[in-house]
């Protein structure tokens, strides 16, 4: 019954999309076509939201990114939805009409955007009006379906106290975290995939003065920030001739031009990360990026062979020490068995020694063994014992920490800023 009164509301709005008449129109429609029929208040009432949802949102997803506690939205085929609540994946009773309608869905995101996804282009990534990440697949590469991710997007611009009493830190690291945006030091934020690295990004980069001028570079526009002194680049996919393609490294060239105090790249995934290191080392301190890597000194390999994609014959040497010079912090994301997320590295990159890239945890996460009586990962982050190369930076700019911070038995909650 809804596929039917849904595709005459189509066909009498005539050629333009459902999604392009006003809304009031067609809610007018649909209340009409709805009350010549013969049903309990109950089901008129679900199946004129069901119309609505069909007609001007994104079909039987609609309820689920209306949903607060979910996270992500995975369709692997017309009769399989799964939804994240707190990091955990279930199934859901949602199902799309046949595979037909899950591509009208996935239309439905991507032609306003200017994307295409056919037989030669089946990949696409897009973003919705609200900012959440959207990739989908099709035949022939998607064997079973086309198949539909959206990582959603939050409203509300979580900052580091936030994620502090979430639990992904302790008060007091992220007093350091925010004394490492304020001194000036360039950050990378690597993890796995949805272990957090943006959400953590956007909370690093709203600790940037309001007066800097940043400029803020990614796939998809994701970071929020606060600040009124911000440009926002996004990578352009090419049009169907192949022409017209900008991409993240030719923005990150194009950013040094323009009179950045901070850049901020949402990831970095190829030869960009070489313009990031020669961004970071030539004045424009206080960048920030994330990589994908599953530790510390993996985040260090995977920049490494980022920066020789570039295409430029470097020795390894001299990429090391250009990372060794650029980078001074690497945080390190996890999401845990619990499906929680937290930071377990606080690392200082010490410059080089020899031929290797001098590391050092300041801060790490210590797991005890077992769960709380609620399943959850029990431990927490504390100091390594090591005071950080680069804690003078804090005193310039007006931060004092105790010594005792990076003490091993050091519990203290929030560590407070001095008045400049």
């Amino acid at each position: 019954m809804r596929r039917k009164i849904a595709e005459q509301i189509s066909r009498d709005l005539g050629a333009a999309a459902a999604g392009d008449s006003p809304r009031a129109e067609i809610q007018d429609r649909v209340t009409r076509a709805v009350a010549a029929l013969n049903l309990a208040p109950g089901d008129r009432d679900a199946l004129s939201k069901a119309l609505m949802d069909e007609l001007c949102g994104f079909g039987p997803i609609q309820p689920l990114l209306d949903d607060p506690s979910i996270t992500e939205i995975m369709v692997n085929r017309a009769d399989r939805v799964y939804v994240e609540r707190k990091g955990k994946p279930s199934r859901t009773a949602v199902v799309f009409d046949d595979d037909a309608h899950v591509r009208r869905i996935i239309d439905r995101i991507i032609v306003p955007l200017g994307r295409r996804l056919d037989a030669s282009t089946p990949l696409v990534d897009a973003r919705l009006p609200d900012g959440s990440r959207v990739n989908a697949v099709i035949p022939p590469v998607a064997i079973a379906g086309p198949c539909l991710t959206i990582r959603k997007f939050s409203a509300a611009r979580l900052t580091l106290d936030d994620l502090a009493g979430f639990g992904s830190l302790t008060p007091a690291i992220a007093q350091f975290l925010r004394g490492c945006v304020l001194a000036r030091l360039n950050i990378v934020v690597s993890g796995g995939t949805g272990s957090g690295k943006t959400t953590l990004l956007n909370a690093l980069s709203a600790c940037i003065p309001d007066d800097e001028r940043i400029v803020t570079i990614e796939d998809a526009a994701e970071l929020k920030l606060g600040q009124d002194h911000v440009i926002t680049l996004e990578a352009k996919r090419p049009a169907v001739d192949g022409t017209g393609e900008v991409t993240i490294r030719d923005l990150v060239r194009n950013a040094l031009r323009m009179r950045p105090e901070r850049i901020v790249v949402g990831e970095c995934r190829g030869g960009e990360a070489l313009d990031m290191l020669q961004a970071m080392n030539t004045g424009h301190d206080g960048s920030l990026t994330t990589l994908h890597a599953n530790s510390p000194r993996d985040a260090i390999s995977r920049i490494e062979t980022m920066a020789l994609m570039a295409g430029i014959d470097f020795p390894i040497r001299v990429i090391r020490e250009q990372i060794g010079s650029a980078v001074q912090v690497l945080i390190q994301q996890a999401r845990l068995r619990d499906g929680s997320r937290k930071i377990t590295h606080v690392t200082e990159i010490a410059g080089m020694e020899g031929e290797k890239i001098v590391m050092q945890d300041i801060f790490k996460f210590r797991e005890e063994p077992g769960l709380s009586s609620d399943g959850r990962v029990q431990g927490g982050l504390f100091a390594m014992g090591l005071r950080p190369h680069f804690i003078k930076k804090f005193e310039n700019v007006g931060i004092s920490l105790p010594a005792e911070m990076f003490s091993p038995s050091y519990t203290g909650g929030v560590v407070r800023a001095k008045a400049a």
